[in-house]
């Protein structure tokens, strides 16, 4: 037996007990006739004490020789500790030891393992397995088991079945590049890794199993941006006989649960938003509604002056920043800096103080007087105090940059509390998005969404203008899970792969499995998928994703850990009928 109790389990009520203990140690501090030893494992830390008066000489030698991480057993008393530590629940205690031995020597760690470390994050996902015994990534891991476990249970318990779809799958044209995988067997012919298991979720519902759950890795090959995996986790779900409020009911109530037994919070309300307000109102469709600054749009109120940069704009839009007029000019400037980053792209930026005393001071008061100045604070919602920035330009450009102002100046005011949760619903979606590279239509979700029934005619003539029966639900500005009703008869699939400019035969060779099923009794369904990664930080009240992924792969997609991906060698290429350009 390696231990008799874990490191964080002993109190007062075991004095006097002999116990054997492992782990790894934490700290050493040598006194010459007295040593400490800080034991840790998974579940906390327990003193040791070796003390040349009652422990052997021998062993006092041995500890001697103990470094940081070596792993050790030890036997001894429990006794009751002179110098308590309330920072631990271990603290009343220590453990005088009688017996040591020495499981595994360990070479000095490359960073501190404590909460506060020295180690970048480079260094630390080279050494992940290290990073894991520190306690904030192992406490991110324990969160998304409970998080998860959680999950399972609400589910099962609204009787969905939790069933697994394959991995090795065919590659298809729609959505974001495949992971392509090289079949031995099969020369000149892949698989591909699965972007979701849309198409086999439906012919699940096809099958009849009527709700079907999984928490299931993905995997898409797309240009990578920062706290984006390759691989990522989602709960993918899908009903059958059901409309597009009964999903709705059914995931908010999974929301509430999570939020109820993860964090300890009530959630009454899920407001509802349609996408074209949340663009018009917040220039994503993803709105994080904690606070306000909603835009106002002003073209009525600032295209009657001669100020051109106004009058050419598209769009002339502003937010009301709360309490921003005590902003320096120093300080507003840098603020106009960071709109004309690249990373957001702004040309400039207006803005106009709206003082205590209800004046009104502007950049911009050679065109505009008092008058129209308070017609901008009306539009924008803003009060005596507030600052109103204002940006212009193209419709959708400008929408862009100022959501991204609108986000960096709640992150400098606080209004991001990671501790308060507002879930929101983004619905009707356009069925359809203009590539405008190409001047051709792509699904905006993917090509199994249902249309709006009433507005099927208008993909002949005005498939921008296509409401999709989708919908997005949205958690802090971020979203957190995604879905539609589905098409589900053979015919409505077959025109809409026609109106994205499928022949019949590529729609046949893409997806006749799935049209030929349709064929066979289908019955009206729909689904969602959560993003596990996300939702689960979120819910730990960060952002950041890969503490809250055991191995995660870093911006350029590699493991640094396993150096991965990397080349196989002349043989494997040969068996697999591949060969690399000279």
């Amino acid at each position: 037996m390696y231990r008799s109790h874990n490191n964080g389990s002993l109190r007062t009520s075991d004095i006097n007990s002999e116990v054997t203990l492992s782990g790894w140690v934490q700290k050493s501090r040598d006194k010459g006739f007295m040593i400490w030893i800080d034991l840790r494992d998974r579940y906390g830390i327990t003193q040791l004490i070796f003390d040349e008066e009652r422990t052997p000489a021998p062993i006092m030698e041995q500890a001697r020789t103990l470094g940081r991480e070596f792993v050790i057993q030890i036997k001894g008393t429990v006794i009751e500790r002179a110098s308590k530590n309330p920072n631990i629940p271990t603290g009343d205690i220590e453990i005088l030891v009688n017996k040591l031995t020495i499981l595994n020597t360990a070479i000095t760690p490359p960073f501190t393992i404590e909460d506060t470390t020295d180690g970048g994050e480079d260094l630390r996902m080279k050494y992940r397995y290290l990073d894991i015994r520190r306690n904030p990534v192992k406490d991110s891991l324990i969160f998304r088991h409970k998080v998860t476990m959680e999950v399972r249970k609400y589910l099962s318990n609204q009787e969905f079945i939790e069933v697994e779809t394959p991995y090795l799958i065919k590659s298809t044209p729609e959505g974001a590049r495949d992971f392509v995988v090289p079949s031995r067997m099969n020369e000149g012919q892949f698989y591909a890794l699965p972007q979701s298991p849309q198409t086999f979720k439906q012919l699940l519902m096809v099958g009849g199993m009527d709700k079907y759950f999984q928490i299931v890795k993905c995997f898409r090959d797309e240009d990578l941006r920062a706290d984006r995996q390759p691989e990522f986790t989602q709960i993918d779900c899908e009903m059958a006989f059901v409309e597009q409020e009964d999903i709705l009911a059914t995931f908010e109530g999974l929301t509430r649960h999570l939020l109820k037994e993860v964090n300890g919070v009530e959630i009454d309300k899920f407001p509802r938003m349609l996408y074209d307000d949340a663009m018009r109102l917040y220039g994503n469709d993803k709105p994080d509604i904690r606070f306000g600054m909603e835009f106002g749009e002003l073209n009525t109120v600032a295209q009657h002056k001669e100020f051109n940069v106004f009058n050419n704009a598209e769009l002339v839009v502003g937010i009301a920043v709360p309490g921003g007029n005590s902003y320096t000019r120093k300080e507003i400037d840098k603020l106009i800096d960071w709109v004309k980053r690249p990373q957001v792209g702004a040309l400039g930026m207006v803005y106009a103080r709206c003082n205590d005393d209800g004046s009104y001071k502007s950049s911009v008061d050679k065109f505009y007087d008092q008058e129209d100045l308070a017609k901008w604070a009306e539009v924008t919602g803003a009060k005596p105090g507030d600052l109103i920035c204002v940006l212009s330009g193209d419709v959708n450009k400008v929408r862009t940059q100022l959501s991204a102002l609108r986000m960096e100046l709640a992150e400098r005011l606080g209004l991001r509390d990671p501790k308060v949760f507002a879930p929101l619903w983004v619905i009707d979606f356009p069925l359809l998005e203009l590539d405008e590279e190409t001047g051709h239509y792509h699904a905006m979700h993917h090509p199994f969404t249902s249309p709006k029934p009433e507005q099927i005619k208008l993909l002949a003539t005005d498939p921008g203008a296509v409401k999709a029966n989708a919908y997005d639900l949205v958690l802090n500005g971020n979203e957190i899970g995604g879905g539609s009703i589905r098409i589900h008869d053979k015919e409505t699939q077959a025109l809409m792969f026609d109106y994205l400019g499928f022949t019949p035969e590529e729609a046949q060779a893409q997806f006749g499995f799935l049209m030929d099923a349709f064929q066979y009794g289908a019955p009206p369904h729909g689904g969602l998928a959560f993003g596990l990664d996300r939702l689960v930080a979120i819910l730990g009240g960060q952002e950041t994703i890969r503490d809250y992924i055991a191995f995660p792969k870093n911006n350029n997609g590699r493991d640094v850990m396993i150096d991965a991906p990397a080349a196989i060698d002349e043989e494997q290429l040969k068996e697999l009928h591949l060969r690399l350009n000279a």
